[in-house]
């Protein structure tokens, strides 16, 4: 696959205003390991390489372990994860999946046990940054890194 085109190169001023919105939102207050699952979940569903490569690097960093990623999209048969983390899981999907879901009131509602109002509005604005994310790089063919197999072992 091929890049379309680099849109840091061609438009610097829209890409920052949307890393200026990005780190906004990565500083309201979620934790980092939450931020990362949830990231790393919407860009599974929409199966954007170069933030699947992205964010499970970063977690990895943060110390999330290879298990929890590796299982993450079968987080609803793993016991790895926390109720929060299912609740934000299963929202990230259902806001994802938006045109399938409609953001269902089963999903919302399994985030009340666990998260504030104002979390859960954290939470969706975080979503809805990570899908951008996904769109803009898969509308531009954006390439991830690429590590030779002999590298990597």
């Amino acid at each position: 696959m091929k890049a379309r085109m680099n849109p840091f190169a061609v438009a610097p001023e829209a890409v920052n205003l949307m890393l200026e919105f990005s780190k906004k939102v990565e500083a309201l207050g979620l934790e980092p390991s939450l931020r990362e699952l949830v990231k790393i979940r919407s860009s599974q569903i929409n199966g954007c390489a170069n933030c699947i490569h992205m964010h499970t690097r970063d977690a990895r960093a943060q110390g999330e372990t290879e298990e929890r990623i590796y299982l993450l999209d079968g987080w609803r048969e793993s016991s790895l994860y926390t109720d929060r983390e299912r609740a934000a899981l299963a929202w990230t999907e259902s806001l994802t999946l938006i045109s399938e879901t409609h953001a269902a009131d089963e999903d919302y509602a399994a985030l009340k046990p666990h998260f504030t109002e104002e979390e859960i509005v954290k939470l969706t604005l975080m979503i809805g940054v990570i899908n951008t994310w996904n769109r803009i790089a898969m509308g531009f063919r954006a390439q991830h890194p690429v590590t030779p197999r002999s590298e990597a072992a």
